[in-house]
């Protein structure tokens, strides 16, 4: 049986529709939204399936779904604002908006490292639990405590949920404010969108319902099956505090506990058409927003890191601006005009420079490496522009 897909496509974007419909093939239980603008108009508006499998709850318009890595980049157009507003240097030391930062060898560590993945703290070397993680003051504390999992300035490895609190601590040394605060009186309030870093309550009820998929629990099953120490299995699950798949039926990103915590390395909840909007507003100006000058995104978007992490791993491999996701084999986007960030099971989120595109995908049916949905809907995006 077919999805019933709600929603418009402009006039010419008829396969980026056709493409969004597609994705739900064979996928009963899965729910997803897609939006698209371009000059700052909305010319996709897609949503379809199921936002909570358990009650048979339908996905609407403005369901919220938990977008993961995409929050990232969500808190690098924070950073990178302060840089245009002259409070941050992407090449200044941390230290010197956070001086307990600098402790174990870390006092060259630039902020630029930091949003790059270079900072050598891309999993905890002591295991922590989820009472650590929903407590800010404790994460930062530990964070700047840590010795570095690698000689500095030797390479990368991605900071899967660390990358956060650190871009987090830095922003709230700069402006004083919770990055989830400074998030909603920078971007959300202002544009007037559904996006999130610290759930409110109230919003609970019409939130997603997150599952995976077998192929999904399997990659990591064998994951956590490699010898000690694991970084990157444990830069995932930081020790104890969350499971290898993200989520549970009723924990780990699924658990109201952890969605309501600002956990800003993964745990921004988002609609597809808030996503698409605040990436618009990076390029163009979007609902009377525009959050980066051109000089600061070229800043932003210079590549810091690429190729294989210090831990090895397969290609495809990544490229890495100042938080940025660029384009590359692993996460294609429509060239090296686009910026944005990906993230676990599927989510994508991007802004174009040249076509002025803001781009947004949610959805709560998590898949691994066998996942094209998202890919595929770019590539037609690409063809039709």
């Amino acid at each position: 049986m077919s999805t019933t897909i709600s929603g418009y496509a402009a006039l010419g974007y008829e396969a980026v529709a056709e493409t969004f419909s597609r994705a739900f093939d064979d996928r009963p239980e899965m729910g997803a939204a897609l939006h698209i603008v371009r000059n700052g108009e909305s010319v996709v508006d897609l949503w379809g399936g199921i936002a909570d499998a358990r009650n048979g709850r339908a996905w609407q318009q403005d369901t919220p779904s938990v977008i993961f890595s995409c929050t990232k980049g969500l808190v690098s157009i924070l950073a990178a604002h302060l840089v245009g507003e002259g409070k941050l240097d992407y090449d200044a030391p941390v230290s010197r908006y956070w001086p307990e930062f600098a402790a174990a060898g870390k006092d060259a560590v630039t902020v630029g490292d930091a949003l790059g993945h270079r900072a050598g703290l891309s999993a905890p070397r002591k295991d922590l639990s989820e009472d650590d993680i929903v407590d800010w003051d404790r994460m930062v504390e530990v964070l700047a405590a840590q010795e570095p999992l690698w000689p500095l300035g030797t390479g990368y490895a991605y900071h899967a949920l660390t990358h956060g609190w650190v871009a987090g601590e830095i922003i709230r040394r700069v402006t004083s404010k919770s990055v989830g605060q400074y998030f909603a009186d920078l971007i959300t309030t202002p544009l007037g969108v559904d996006a999130w870093i610290g759930l409110p309550e109230n919003v609970i009820p019409r939130t997603a319902h997150l599952r995976v998929s077998p192929m999904l629990s399997a990659l990591w099953a064998d994951e956590s099956s490699k010898p000690e120490p694991n970084w990157p299995y444990k830069a995932m699950t930081l020790g104890d505090a969350l499971p290898a798949d993200l989520v549970t039926e009723t924990g780990g990103f699924n658990a109201p506990r952890i969605r309501a915590a600002e956990i800003p390395g993964a745990g921004g909840i988002s609609s597809a058409k808030a996503l698409a909007t605040i990436w618009s507003a990076t390029v163009v100006p979007t609902c009377g927003v525009k959050l980066l000058d051109p000089s600061v995104i070229a800043a932003s978007t210079r590549t810091r890191s690429e190729g294989a992490s210090v831990f090895g791993g397969e290609p495809p491999y990544s490229r890495w601006g100042c938080g940025f996701q660029l384009d590359s084999e692993a996460r294609h986007y429509l060239g090296d005009t686009s910026f944005g960030h990906d993230g676990a099971g599927g989510q994508v989120g991007f802004a174009d420079t040249r076509h002025h595109i803001g781009f947004g995908f949610v959805t709560n049916w998590m898949m691994g490496p066998e996942d094209r949905r998202a890919t595929a809907i770019i590539a037609a995006l690409r063809a039709t522009l």
